[in-house]
């Protein structure tokens, strides 16, 4: 039974925010410099050593035991293909213009949650969220002069982001959080190494 801590949930994801915002800043820089398989295969070859140093020792073999596997592996691909598609599209836009892009995904979680999860999104959840997707479309607007198909770009990873975002809270029902770093970060180190050499 998932438990329900509102203010716990927003502050952790300000903290993501956040965090990803620094992300996104130091890609971009990064991006311009190298290419976007090489730098997205040493971040998370990265993650993958350090979660697997740190949490092995703790979890053993429960780090990588999944119950639906191919859903596992599914959601760790998605994330996979979000990260190429922002990537190449901060290579031909701004940081913020992509990110901002990008966020309309929170818009695409509430229809979908709505709709495949049964959950019920309140009168100030959705106004918050016209507010956000009008923001958007007064950043992208046409005459913007931004890269056409660096906004096609921006808005698939969004799309594909409504994906993982979407499997992360069905499989949390069924799989531990450990778990699905683990194989996060195993798809990503694996494709991204195949797709930089």
């Amino acid at each position: 039974m998932t438990s329900h801590a509102p203010l716990r949930g927003i502050l952790l994801v300000l903290a993501a925010v956040t965090l990803f915002a620094c992300m996104d800043t130091a890609g971009k820089y990064m991006m311009t410099k190298y290419n976007v398989p090489l730098i997205a295969a040493v971040r998370y070859g990265l993650n993958l050593i350090i979660l697997s140093g740190l949490m092995m020792p703790r979890h053993g073999k429960a780090l990588w035991a999944t119950k639906r596997t191919m859903w596992v592996v599914f959601r760790g691909l998605a994330l996979c293909a979000a990260t190429l598609l922002m990537g190449f599209a901060l290579r031909l836009m701004p940081a913020g213009e992509t990110v901002a892009i990008i966020y309309l995904q929170g818009f695409g979680v509430m229809i979908a949650a709505g709709y495949f999860l049964n959950e019920k999104i309140s009168a100030v959840g959705w106004l918050a969220a016209v507010f956000g997707f009008a923001g958007v479309l007064l950043i992208a607007r046409p005459g913007n002069a931004l890269d056409p198909l660096g906004v096609v770009l921006a808005l698939s990873c969004a799309a594909v982001s409504v994906v993982y975002i979407l499997l992360s809270r069905i499989l949390a029902s069924t799989e531990t959080t450990m778990s699905m770093l683990f194989h996060v970060a195993l798809s990503g180190t694996l494709v991204f190494f195949v797709l930089s050499a």
